[in-house]
């Protein structure tokens, strides 16, 4: 893009190098015209000094001095348009001049008026090249004046009166045609230059336009007032998923939602003066995932202040109510931290007793009683409980782990091996593993690793009770880490479910207590890694669990030989929500 400065030569320089063409032009015209009319007067082209024509030297003398002061004067003076005025005036002052050297009335170069006045019309503006044209007939006029009166001698063979009036008024008639013409040409000329000029302006007007509008990071949408998409700038692509030729021509609501109540009360706000008011809404990527999305509405107005449309601008803020929700689930983990020993305790001490009495009481009741089958009830149910307490402190209060070198392959293996001979996996399951083994060595607790693994694989199968395909991948990654998916084919989760997967004690799929997939976060998180959570319903799950290969947690137990660990992203240890939609933890 042209700077203001750059414009501003550009367009002192385009007159600049006019005013130069007419200067060089004059002297090559006048040297040609020297040449032909020598030619001329000799009849022949073998020319002789006698034919030579003396008048016109002279002329190309004068012309080759004026043109060294010319471009003298274009170096002295940025003032061009009294410039060309003069150098116009005092050509026509050579020609008449030339004329009266070459026969009055009567010379061959009387002509030459004219071909000024058309020359006239590619520098100056109409009304000055009428007045050009008025100047050379008067300039004529007065030659031929001054040499029929016999006030200065006369070159040519003086005519009658009458032929003379004639020959005078025909060639003034003809200069000031010519010079109605031109003065026309010229109107022509200035208006070609000045839509030339226009269309270059809009065109940078454009550009810039564009260029500002892509460079915005907010998402900007522009509409007709029926909500036809006009414009989706880069952000918006980004944001969306969705590209320009994908959602031009359609309609903003398919994209949004059903958004004309928020558009309402947006364009009510504008016409009462009030500050533009803020809506959400959860849109949909072509992927099938939803992002949380912050937007705005207000009018689009023509070049006659007319409503034509309307503007949408919004911004992703699914990371930022991702990392809100994060907040509040570590205030909930420090909350439940605080009250877990105390807690397990108050339970666990009576819980104990109770187990205690009903064994002893059931040691002195018949096996096959109604009371017997009650107290084996009680001891069950009070097993369960018991459980539900060591999973919650697991949660809670988890155990160090121990880090050392693991093969995530191996762990992946001895994972499968157990679902094969586990209850959740029937004739309908297949079980499926894809990675790269030689890339599997990380620094991690393997025991829990393989929680990490039994967990995430248990729940994918339990969302596909009647069969299905579970696929674990493992592959190397940038940054010197690795990635484990877990990808069923099940019935996949709403995104209410998503958001609420990690949660303690949140709705369990498989009826436990809802702690298997809290835990795993925990572990994951323990070991510096991320989470991530892709689902629709009714077309499965991927989970995908980012591990670094050297972990800062594990490297006072590392020997020397190990390499050091990749540097974490800060933003590790908070929820997130990526511009693709995918539930992020860690």
């Amino acid at each position: 893009m042209n700077s203001l400065g750059e414009k501003a030569e550009s367009a002192n320089l385009k007159p600049l190098q006019k005013i130069q063409t007419l200067i060089i032009g004059r002297l090559v015209v006048i040297f040609l015209l020297l040449v032909t009319s020598w030619i001329w007067f000799s009849g022949t082209l073998r020319l002789s000094v006698e034919n030579f024509p003396q008048g016109l030297f002279l002329v190309f003398t004068i012309s080759v001095g004026l043109t060294i002061v010319y471009f003298f004067l274009l170096r002295m003076s940025k003032t061009l348009a009294w410039q060309i005025r003069t150098q116009f005036l005092l050509d026509a002052l050579l020609i008449t001049w030339l004329v009266w050297r070459t026969g009055d009335i009567s010379s061959p170069y009387i002509t030459l008026y004219i071909v000024l006045i058309s020359v006239t019309s590619f520098f100056l503006r109409p009304l000055p090249t009428l007045l050009m044209s008025a100047v050379c007939a008067g300039l004529f006029i007065s030659l031929a004046v001054l040499s029929l009166g016999a006030v200065i001698e006369s070159t040519g063979q003086v005519p009658e009166m009458q032929k003379a009036v004639q020959i005078v008024s025909f060639h003034v008639v003809a200069m000031l045609v010519v010079g109605l013409l031109a003065s026309r040409l010229s109107d022509r000329h200035r208006s070609v230059d000045e839509l030339e000029e226009t269309a270059k302006n809009l065109a940078t007007l454009r550009a810039l336009h564009e260029r500002i509008v892509e460079s915005i990071r907010s998402g900007l949408i522009t509409t007709d007032l029926d909500g036809k998409i006009f414009t989706f700038n880069s952000a918006a692509t980004e944001i969306t998923g969705y590209r320009v030729d994908q959602v031009q021509g359609a309609s903003i609501y398919d994209l949004f939602g059903d958004i004309r109540e928020p558009i309402d009360l947006s364009l009510a706000a504008a016409g009462d003066g009030d500050q533009l008011p803020r809506f959400e809404t959860d849109l949909m990527t072509p992927d099938g995932f939803a992002v949380r999305i912050g937007y705005s509405v207000s009018l689009l107005f023509s070049e006659k202040n007319e409503a034509s449309g309307l503007i949408v601008t919004f911004q992703d803020l699914t990371e930022i109510r991702s990392m809100e929700e994060s907040v509040r689930r570590k205030d909930r983990l420090a909350a439940v931290g605080r009250v877990a020993a105390g807690l397990a305790h108050e339970i666990r001490n009576p819980l104990g007793a109770m187990r205690g009495a009903i064994q002893v009481l059931e040691s002195n009741t018949p096996p096959q009683s109604m009371q017997s089958s009650l107290m084996e009830i009680i001891l069950k149910e009070s097993d369960r409980l018991n459980s539900i307490i060591t999973n919650f402190l697991g949660y809670a209060r988890p155990a160090a782990g121990e880090f050392f070198e693991t093969n995530v392959a191996e762990a992946i293996d001895d994972t499968i091996t157990l679902l094969k001979h586990s209850p959740d996996v029937g004739e309908s399951h297949r079980l499926l593993f894809r990675g790269d083994r030689e890339a599997a060595n990380i620094l991690a607790d393997p025991t829990q690793l393989k929680q990490i693994f039994w967990n995430l694989a248990r729940n994918a199968l339990q969302a596909m009770p009647e069969g299905g395909e579970l696929t674990i991948g493992l592959e190397p990654i940038p940054n010197n880490r690795i990635r484990i998916t877990f990808e069923d084919t099940g019935r996949g989760m709403a995104p209410e479910q998503v958001e609420q997967l990690f949660e303690p004690f949140s709705n369990s799929t498989s009826g436990g207590t809802g702690l298997g997939l809290s835990i795993v976060y925990q572990i994951v998180k323990d070991h510096n890694g991320v989470i991530n959570v892709r689902s629709q319903e009714g077309k499965g799950t991927v989970i995908t669990v980012e591990l670094p290969v050297n972990n800062r947690r594990g490297q006072a137990e590392v020997p020397k030989d190990v390499p050091e660990r990749a540097e974490v992203s800060k933003l590790e240890g908070l929820l997130r929500v990526d511009s693709r939609g995918e539930n992020t933890l860690s």
